[in-house]
């Protein structure tokens, strides 16, 4: 699935002006055939070690093999958000009706309320990537906005950009603010669909941790210990996973953020925002090629299983327009120290002080 198809369109030098989105999504249209047998034998498997590991928390005594079991399923319950994000874009299979339900069935483990993560996501990011105001995930602070905040809210902004903070920022401002019953301020539009699916993943919520303690119960062990190893660890190691995956599509010293639409317009954001992450040992893979993101936002309907070769092409034929970052924590770590805030009048990325710290942009 990763190979290249036999003709390729025409290699784009950076002195050339980009072809328009139409074009460059008409190169990847060989990579969008979807498939639902395979697509439905990736959820079973899935769901299949999710339910596993899920197991190995509460039957085994070991407190190690608890623990280790509940830290794996916690990236189980990242790989079945992936998959619901991808039936979320209708590119899971060519089934409208199947991938609302495949969706909605892989985000319960994550408590994500399909319908809100659909319009948060799909219409509002995919549709404004990066673009300031809009464009709410990891949006950075200009150095006015982050001195006007409270002594405590700076301390959090500190922490959310430490890199040590993806699990509570994708706990506190996405799932907790933005998903789960969210207020008027953070989501205006009050729809049928927005509370069913909320109440949706709050009794996946209830079962889940019902299910433990009662299990604890009937095996006459410590209800709080089981709720830890089945329900804190894997939930928390999830929000780890998803805060890290958002922050590192989109936060590099080289992807540029914007806070005028017609200029963010003309940046061609569905190439110059993205970051494909590449990682050792097929890791990458066993995150359902999730991290194979600029093929992903170019077109969305592109299925998860098709994804590398669609960022192949893509990397062969527009070279040196699109972020491509080999991973190592060394890495990681000085992103975070230099991506702080963000200036806006020299389109780069500045520390808590205003310092430029960021890298030209790619040119597109």
């Amino acid at each position: 699935m990763s190979m290249l198809p036999p003709l390729l369109p025409p290699t784009v030098p950076l002195d050339q002006p980009l072809p328009h989105r139409k074009v460059i999504r008409g190169w990847l249209t060989p990579w969008a055939d979807r498939r639902t047998l395979l697509a439905l034998g990736l959820l079973a498997t899935d769901l299949l070690l999710y339910a596993a590991f899920l197991t190995g928390t509460v039957w085994l005594e070991a407190a190690w093999a608890r623990l280790l079991c509940g830290l794996a399923l916690g990236f189980m319950i990242g790989r079945l958000f992936i998959i619901g994000h991808d039936a979320c874009h209708q590119s899971f299979t060519p089934h409208r009706r199947l991938n609302r339900w495949l969706g909605r069935l892989a985000f319960l483990p994550s408590l994500t309320p399909y319908s809100l993560w659909e319009v948060g996501h799909n219409l509002v990011h995919h549709g404004y990537t990066n673009l300031k105001g809009v464009d709410f995930v990891w949006a950075p602070l200009t150095r006015a906005e982050f001195l006007a905040l409270s002594p405590a809210r700076r301390w959090l902004e500190r922490l959310y950009r430490s890199g040590w903070g993806p699990a509570l920022y994708y706990l506190i401002e996405m799932w907790w603010l933005r998903m789960f019953f969210p207020s008027r301020a953070r989501m205006a539009t009050r729809r049928r669909e927005f509370w069913l699916d909320s109440l949706l993943a709050l009794a996946a919520g209830v079962t889940w941790v019902g299910g433990l303690a009662g299990a604890a119960l009937a095996l006459d062990r410590p209800v709080l210990p089981m709720l830890g190893y089945g329900f804190v660890v894997p939930f928390l190691f999830w929000n780890a996973m998803i805060g890290f995956v958002v922050y590192v599509h989109h936060t590099h010293t080289a992807v540029q953020w914007h806070d005028d639409k017609t200029a963010w317009a003309s940046a061609a954001p569905f190439v110059s925002t993205t970051v494909h992450l590449v990682f050792p040992w097929r890791i990458g893979a066993l995150m359902h090629h999730i991290m194979e993101h600029t093929a992903h936002h170019v077109d969305m309907s592109i299925p998860l299983y098709r994804l590398p070769g669609a960022q192949q092409l893509l990397e062969q034929t527009l070279p040196g327009r699109i972020v491509v970052q080999r991973f190592s924590w060394r890495w990681y770590f000085e992103t975070a120290r230099r991506c702080k805030l963000y200036d806006f009048e020299q389109a780069c990325w500045t520390d808590f002080n205003g310092q430029r710290t960021g890298s030209a942009p790619i040119s597109v």
